[in-house]
């Protein structure tokens, strides 16, 4: 006996689903916060890589690649890791890597949680200890400033924005117990 599923039991299942999906976001809101893990910052990332960056008027292009996001369990920041390539003068082929370690901020005029006061922490370019030594360190420090003030590691949604409570805004961001924490302003 075969049975089938009536057309308003369908729409009323699915509209259930909607309203808890709905209901988690307003729920945060409500708590004055809502959090986000690494995984679903990492989702974000991935659509946005590999990049390409040129730096002294073209002579070097800087590559960032496979972005790895993790939140180091007890810190208050989150690790980015990239495979970094530089092309131009003196450029090997075998990839370098890259490794940071950051706060967040928001900026309203992108929506976004931005890096805040990155700090390099590996930087490694096979057989390139002199370019390393010269002026590499710079390009990748000016590189990080310009990416953190532009580029946001994660950008919140519409859906989210639009359920903001009236009368308040999108506050500071912490990182606390594997998770992005992001808190309201009155």
């Amino acid at each position: 006996m075969r049975r089938t599923l009536s057309i308003p039991f369908v729409a009323a299942l699915l509209l259930a689903l909607t309203a808890c999906t709905s209901l988690g976001v307003v729920s945060a809101w409500l708590n004055d916060q809502v959090a986000f893990t690494a995984p679903q910052l990492q989702r974000q990332l991935d659509t946005r890589f590999p990049r390409t960056f040129d730096r002294a008027g073209g002579l070097v292009s800087v590559t960032l690649d496979n972005p790895r996001l993790s939140i180091p369990s007890g810190d208050r920041r989150l690790r980015l890791d990239f495979d970094l390539g530089i092309g131009g003068v003196a450029a090997d082929s075998r990839p370098g890597h890259l490794s940071l370690i950051s706060g967040l901020r928001y900026d309203p005029s992108t929506r976004g949680l931005h890096l805040e006061n990155p700090e390099l922490l590996q930087f490694d370019l096979p057989g390139s200890n002199a370019l390393l030594r010269g002026g590499a360190r710079s390009v990748v420090n000016s590189l990080l400033a310009e990416y953190a003030r532009s580029e946001p590691v994660y950008r919140l949604d519409d859906d989210l924005l639009s359920k903001l409570p009236a009368g308040t805004r999108v506050g500071n961001v912490d990182i606390a117990s594997g998770r992005v924490v992001v808190h309201l302003a009155r």
